[in-house]
């Protein structure tokens, strides 16, 4: 069954962040995959995930991405 495709963004509480932020290092750090809900949806992310951080500037703004992406098995 293929999964229909997504593309959302969800602002959190800074408490909210930082828990699911210490989450993913707990997981990352003990080689496991990261369970994680976004906006309703359980979201799993194998530990062979890939990890990179992005930085954008444009019109006055900034912004830092840090992105998790991996490919179905």
């Amino acid at each position: 069954m293929s999964k229909r495709e997504r593309d959302i963004e969800k602002d959190y509480p800074v408490t909210e962040f930082v828990s699911k932020l210490r989450r993913l290092a707990d997981a990352l750090e003990s080689g496991e995959r990261f369970e994680i809900q976004i906006a309703g949806e359980r979201v799993y992310i194998p530990a062979r995930a890939q990890f990179n951080i992005e930085h954008e500037r444009e019109g006055g703004e900034e912004e830092v991405e840090f992105q998790i992406k991996w490919k179905h098995a």
